[in-house]
């Protein structure tokens, strides 16, 4: 009987399934993972090519002109500022995504992306240009930052006197997170 069983199971189930459940169960987990941070990724690569443009402006303006023209030096001035703040919306970014929400913590990603690509054409201009673009990015990094620390707060708070409040969290922040639109 136990026989018959293992025939039936076998021509039945995929021959994914019929590897040792480790492996399966590995697997399944890896896919939870990737499903609560491919959002994040895809923010991040977005945000490296972004920096590539960059350079490549850097570049562009480095060999178009002589170096000590004033184009260069705004040039140079906005991708470091840029550069400058990278780490830091990266680390937030990252927090927020997985501490919290990946959903808010993206889409204030693509925000901030937008913000600091204003602030870098605006800083090509006049630096006065730039200011609106850099106030805005500060209010998206501290809207991240205090993702980051309801986030680690309510992790504390499940850990040690087992009460989760994630879900109303995350319902104030896919609600907050629309609120970053205004001016």
């Amino acid at each position: 009987m136990r026989q018959r069983f293992l025939n039936v199971k076998e021509q039945h189930c995929p021959a994914q399934l019929q590897r040792p459940p480790s492996y399966y169960d590995f697997v399944m987990e890896s896919c939870k993972v990737v499903e609560n941070i491919y959002l994040l990724v895809v923010v991040t690569l977005i945000s490296v090519l972004q920096n590539v443009f960059f350079a490549q402006k850097v570049e562009r303006e480095c060999k178009n002109r002589n170096t000590s023209g004033s184009a260069f030096q705004r040039v140079s001035c906005a991708n470091r500022n840029c550069m400058d703040a990278y780490p830091t919306f990266l680390a937030v970014m990252w927090c927020a995504g997985v501490c919290l929400s990946q959903a808010p913590a993206a889409f204030a990603g693509i925000i901030y992306l937008l913000v600091r690509q204003k602030y870098f054409i605006g800083y090509l201009g006049q630096s006065s240009q730039s200011t609106p673009g850099y106030l805005f990015g500060k209010r998206i990094i501290s809207f991240l930052s205090l993702m980051c620390i309801v986030g680690i707060f309510n992790y504390l708070l499940w850990r040690y006197y087992g009460s989760d409040y994630k879900e109303y969290v995350e319902t104030i922040t896919n609600a907050a997170s629309a609120l970053l639109l205004l001016p």
